[in-house]
């Protein structure tokens, strides 16, 4: 049933009432955005920090429950994770017929998981308990998309769909995505108009702890992406890669590096098709000179590294295999990058396996084994093809979808390979561990 076809309660249509909820939503997300654009220390970056343990109320109370004032979207606590980390979802829409959640990184992202509606209007379920996760989710409303209207975590995209919410279940201990008691580096927001793209537009920076601005130290530079839809907050409000490589730099695990990390869409609308030629130029003309004279870059294509998921791993495969006299680490995970491609493109790569072994200090690509939207099967063809003409390379699969469960594990798997001395790549498929059996299928891989 359409919003408008439902009759108008308290003087409000159901449409009014909930085009209303939506935008102060959006209101929120955009005030999240003028927030990010502030240079921040990633210690104190409040989209991607969280309470080491949920505030829980001791019992249902008018906050909980949304009685408290007159069912507005304030009035209410969604989502609200439970001590045993079971999760309660609520949306009060007294004239809807239908609620679910749609979209969640911790299901089939085909699923949706549907509210039941009480006397009152309330919608609620609760779901799990669930794996600590820091996870994307939407409710639908008879059929129309949006984000959790209670919740302040906002998902920002920018081509289309609704922003998304994110859920956080956290880990006791912390997660290796979580912010730990480490020292903590910098992220900073770099303005500038861009010939390119033709707007003035900002890339995130990472410096690690210790880094000083007046000081020698020179350090190695990792380049990393994003996916289609996404923007330059993805990789630190849904990644973690500060908190990431904060806590392997603490572990002993990953040389400290900076991390550049741009927006991947050069182009937005029409013209798109020429993104990724564009961004190219923008990348390799503007960004990188213009970091590696700010910040303190060790010079030589060892010391860059460029790594991408989704869309990003289609554009961080493209240039890194196209300029290798400038990256001589290169990376992919959930790659949109097939082997069609490989083979039309970089056959002089393939036929010299010698030279392009050479090359490459580091070539490493990753996925999860249940990825329906670039597909496994053929993320593995181009790793198939790369290792019949002797590349030497890493394949990681894990159990997972198209999801940032999977893209962080990627990212902790690859980070302390970049920049070490002793890393050699393996010149055939490592056998893949077999997934443990899981006692609760619902939860994130």
């Amino acid at each position: 049933m359409h919003l408008t076809s439902l009759a108008p309660a308290s003087g409000q249509s159901l449409r009014h009432r909930f085009l209303k909820q939506t935008s102060l939503a959006l209101a929120a997300a955009l005030l999240g955005v003028a927030t990010s654009l502030q240079p921040v220390s990633a210690a104190d970056s409040a989209p991607t920090a969280a309470p080491a343990t949920p505030a829980v109320p001791a019992a249902p109370d008018a906050a909980a429950t949304g009685a408290g004032r007159r069912g507005g979207a304030r009035g209410l606590i969604s989502p609200e994770v439970h001590p045993d980390r079971t999760v309660t979802f609520r949306v009060r829409m007294p004239n809807a017929t239908s609620v679910s959640i749609s979209g969640a990184d911790w299901t089939d992202l085909g699923a949706t998981i549907p509210l039941t509606k009480d006397d009152t209007g309330l919608w609620s379920v609760t779901i799990g308990p669930l794996d600590p996760m820091y996870a994307i989710y939407n409710f639908t409303i008879d059929g129309i998309t949006t984000p959790d209207l209670n919740n302040p975590r906002v998902k920002r995209r920018t081509n289309s769909g609704s922003p998304g919410s994110f859920l956080y279940v956290p880990g006791n201990p912390p997660e290796y995505w979580e912010a730990r008691d480490v020292p903590h580096g910098t992220v900073e927001a770099n303005w500038a108009k861009s010939a390119a793209t033709g707007d003035t537009r900002f890339y995130y920076v990472y410096t690690p702890p210790g880094y000083d601005v007046s000081g020698t130290t020179k350090y190695p530079i990792l380049y990393l992406f994003h996916g289609s839809n996404g923007t330059q907050d993805d990789w630190t409000d849904a990644g973690k890669a500060n908190f990431i490589e904060d806590n392997l730099i603490a572990e002993g695990k990953a040389v400290p590096m900076i991390i550049v990390m741009p927006w991947g869409h050069a182009v937005v609308g029409p013209q798109a098709s020429t993104n990724n030629a564009v961004f190219e130029r923008y990348l390799l003309d503007e960004v990188l000179p213009a970091v590696e004279k700010k910040y303190h870059v060790a010079p030589g294509r060892e010391n860059r590294a460029i790594v991408g998921l989704s869309m990003g791993g289609g554009q961080s495969l493209s240039i890194g295999l196209s300029h290798l006299d400038l990256f001589a680490s290169v990376g992919g995970f959930s790659y949109a990058f097939t082997s069609n491609t490989l083979q039309n493109n970089y056959a002089n790569l393939l036929n010299d396996p010698a030279g392009t072994n050479a090359k490459l200090k580091v070539l490493w690509l990753g996925v999860g084994r249940q990825d329906k939207t670039v597909g496994y099967a053929n993320n593995k063809q181009v790793s198939d093809l790369l290792y019949d003409h002797g590349i030497n390379h890493v394949f990681f699969e894990m159990d997972g979808a198209h999801t940032f469960a999977v893209w962080r594990k990627c990212l902790a798997e690859v980070l302390p390979e970049l920049f070490n001395p002793s890393v050699v790549m393996p010149s055939k498929p490592v056998a893949a561990a077999t997934p443990a059996a899981s006692a609760n299928p619902t939860t994130a891989p």
